[in-house]
């Protein structure tokens, strides 16, 4: 008997197996409708409530929910299959009209069977026809490569526009937290000043004991504090203050302080706060002059889109970059306040180039593409002035669909892309000039601009402020590097030809396949018309324009990061480039880092980041603002403000650039991971993205260089190692790998999901 015993011994053992295999599948997270997390959450004027949808709906109480717009919405979710090479090869989804049903499997609306398919984002729903003003419960299971099937994720729910829509980006309501004071501080008999330890939109809440009614609290509420460490009643540009005499009531009493809108960001074109919020401040500090009065609490509610911390994180041997990357971190975070890309406090105006580095550092902190897509849709039809913001609509549209993977907003706003190429300017060889007298008012009509601050017509702006631009003294030199400007003007070219690369990439994406022949032809005449017309022959570099020889950081820059600078000329360029330093505005600079990452210059990128001169971060942070400011310091912009997110780019170039984490197919199926070190001896970042999280480790010494990446299931990545000579030696997971080289790099290709670890010895 006991070879049978052993024998059923055995069978039980492989039973237990394959039943511990099948439960190793742990459920999808993540659920999201149109791209929305968190599509079952209720607020109530900013802040949560333990309230379903459905409760919201029947409510005659006025809730705030995210409402889906679309008559056939798109799921996604995140896998959960850690094992190494893990892909999904099928899923099932189950849509009801109750949770009851949808506990009991029952997808009264759709129950989409086991559909054999890897696609894991941007599944279309295929059920019932979706009702208006209506509460549907989902959820959804997946099978692994080796068969395994999950569980069904926790349910979810969502609830519908009460008009549904072919498309339109959905949106979260804008949300409130609230904050007390990390640190406070007596400073005389009479004043007490609360410091919230960074600054954010917000409103103050106070409680207060007085002895007596119609007694009177002085209130200081600013950004800044001065040198006897006070509110700063008179700061510099349009840093913030307010001063609030707030009348007391006798005895204990709750106090939500009222901020009066601001005549310049409450204009026509601002983007004014919902009644839900109520108009809002940017404050750190609040002082209190108190006289007998008691305080009993001081808190703030901070306003912002919804926002995941932990979505991202980065830290590194530099303690500097660490508070570089904190900082443009929190700006991304603290200017959602509005739900759409906003210059700042000044204005609250969307502008295209505002946009651009704005989209780019909020892929690269937080997995959130809808504020992109809703700020793109806006700015199509509420054009500004400057020539080169019209050619970045293009560059906004191709990121969207590049991080996001959902082509809708592009295919909507497709015919209205088209004109924001400048087409319209052009001359026989493709280069575009705003100065020739082609701007009729037929094509400002088709780009939908009429005014702006006084201008009827585009304008070329290479940075911002230009010579005596609005802000400065008419005799001051601005961010321009002495740029001149001539009729054809090689910044503007050069984001003509980048705009024609988006349009190309967006018409393949979209099957447009005349269109993607056609803009190809023309971004290769373009290229060809700038190199002609602005390389000097002599020096080698890219000159402003056609009629001088002045060749400024911009216009090398620019062609630099857009690869219009042919190869014989690179060394030259790059020569030049760093001999002009920072000689640009804080929006400038994100194409300046751009453009010598991707020139694999990462040393000098790094000294850049990391600079402690007057134009840096670090001067940000030295100046007392922990929000990215508009320009590097007051003197290059007397009328600047300390939250302004296109000084944020320090937030995507560490992501894309310095760790080297980009999308090579839409939402991130294929990642290429190309760190760049630079002098830095590790570093260590975590990114999520639609298919889950990437995390990427290095460390480097002068004997070799280590890099850990985890790559999410269903996705495979492209790697990139340091390379010093051909006598490096190279392993993955401890064992020597055979690989190709690419100029300065080591490349793995096709690396599977799961977590690896790659050393380069260097000889």
């Amino acid at each position: 008997m006991q070879p049978f015993n052993n024998f059923i011994l055995a069978i039980l053992l492989l039973t237990l197996s394959l039943n511990a295999n099948a439960q190793s599948l742990n459920p999808p997270s993540d659920l999201r409708v149109d791209l929305l997390l968190n599509t079952d959450k209720v607020w109530k004027n900013g802040l949560p409530v333990a309230v379903s949808l459905q409760q919201a709906k029947q409510s005659t109480i006025s809730y705030q929910m995210a409402r889906i717009p679309n008559q056939t919405p798109y799921f996604s979710w995140v896998i959960n299959d850690h094992l190494e090479g893990s892909f999904q090869t099928a899923y099932r989804i189950l849509v009801a009209s109750s949770a009851e049903n949808l506990k009991a499997n029952k997808g009264d609306f759709w129950d989409s069977g086991k559909v054999i398919k890897s696609q894991q984002t941007g599944i279309i729903y295929n059920g019932r026809k979706l009702n208006p003003n209506t509460v549907y419960y989902w959820k959804v299971r997946t099978w692994n490569n080796k068969q395994t099937a999950s569980d069904f994720s926790q349910a979810s729910s969502f609830i519908t526009e009460s008009t549904l829509k072919p498309y339109q980006a959905a949106h979260q309501p804008l949300v409130k937290s609230l904050q007390k004071p990390v640190f406070s501080k007596q400073l005389n008999s009479l004043s007490t000043l609360y410091d919230f330890g960074k600054d954010a939109f917000g409103l103050l809440k106070m409680r207060i004991s007085s002895l007596s009614d119609g007694d009177t609290m002085l209130v200081h509420i600013g950004e800044a504090i001065d040198s006897l460490r006070r509110v700063d009643r008179k700061p510099r540009g349009t840093i913030r203050y307010r001063l609030i005499k707030l009348p007391l009531l006798k005895g204990e009493h709750s106090y939500d302080l009222k901020f009066l809108a601001d005549e310049r960001n409450t204009g026509s074109k601002a983007i004014l706060m919902p009644d839900y919020i109520g108009e809002v401040l940017p404050f750190r500090y609040v002082e209190l002059e108190k006289n007998d009065k008691v305080v009993i609490e001081v808190q703030r509610y901070v306003v912002n889109y919804p926002f995941n911390d932990q979505a991202s994180s980065f830290k590194s041997s530099d303690t500097l970059l660490n508070k570089i990357w904190d900082l443009s971190k929190h700006t991304i975070k603290a200017t959602s306040f509005t739900g759409l890309y906003v210059d700042g406090d000044r204005e609250r105006i969307p502008y295209e180039a505002d946009a651009l580095i704005n989209q780019l550092s909020h892929y690269a902190s937080d997995a959130e593409f809808n504020m992109a897509k809703r700020s793109l849709d806006y700015l199509i039809y509420h054009a500004t002035w400057p020539t080169e913001w019209s050619l970045q609509n293009l560059l906004v549209a191709w990121n969207d669909y590049l991080y996001s993977g959902d082509i809708r907003t592009v295919q909507l706003l497709y015919p209205q892309l088209k004109p924001k190429l400048l087409l319209a300017l052009a001359r026989p060889d493709g280069l575009i000039s705003t100065k020739t007298g082609k701007q009729d008012s037929s094509f400002t009509k088709s780009i939908h601009f009429s005014t702006f601050n006084g201008e009827t017509v585009l304008k070329d702006i290479v940075d911002w402020p230009q010579k005596g631009g609005f802000g400065l003294p008419p005799s001051y030199p601005g961010e321009t590097d002495g740029f001149v400007f001539t009729n054809y003007n090689a910044v503007v070219n050069a984001f003509h030809y980048q705009a024609l690369i988006c349009m190309k990439d967006l018409a393949e994406a979209l099957g447009e396949k005349e269109d993607a022949i056609f803009y190809t032809q023309l971004a290769k005449k373009v290229k060809q018309a700038f190199q002609h017309s602005f390389i000097n022959p002599t020096t080698g570099t890219v000159k402003d324009g056609e009629d001088t020889m002045h060749s400024s950081l911009h216009a090398n820059m620019l062609a630099l990061a857009f690869n219009l600078v042919p190869n014989v000329n690179k060394a030259s360029v790059i020569a030049h480039i760093r001999t002009r330093g920072m000689a640009c505005s804080v929006y400038g600079a994100q194409f300046l880092l751009d453009a010598l990452y991707d020139a694999n210059e990462a040393e000098y990128g790094l000294q850049l980041l990391t600079s402690t001169d007057k134009r840096s971060w670090y001067n940000m942070l030295r100046s007392g603002s922990t929000m990215t400011t508009e320009a590097w310091d007051t003197d290059y912009k007397n009328n600047q403000d300390w939250n302004h997110a296109w000084g944020a780019a320090p937030a995507n170039i560490i992501v894309r650039k310095l760790m080297g984490v980009e999308p090579l197919s839409p939402a991130f199926g294929v990642i290429q991971i190309k760190p760049q070190p630079g002098t830095l001896n590790s570093a260590e970042l975590q990114l999520s993205t639609l298919h889950g999280k990437i995390k990427i480790a290095f460390n480097k010494t002068p004997k070799q260089f280590q890099l850990k990446v985890s790559i999410p299931p269903n996705t495979k990545g492209l790697v990139y190692l340091p390379r010093q000579t051909e006598s490096d030696r190279i392993l993955m997971n401890e064992k020597p790998l055979t690989t190709t080289q690419d100029g300065k790099f080591w490349v793995i290709r096709d690396v599977k999901s799961g977590t690896h670890t790659w050393q380069v010895r260097y000889q």
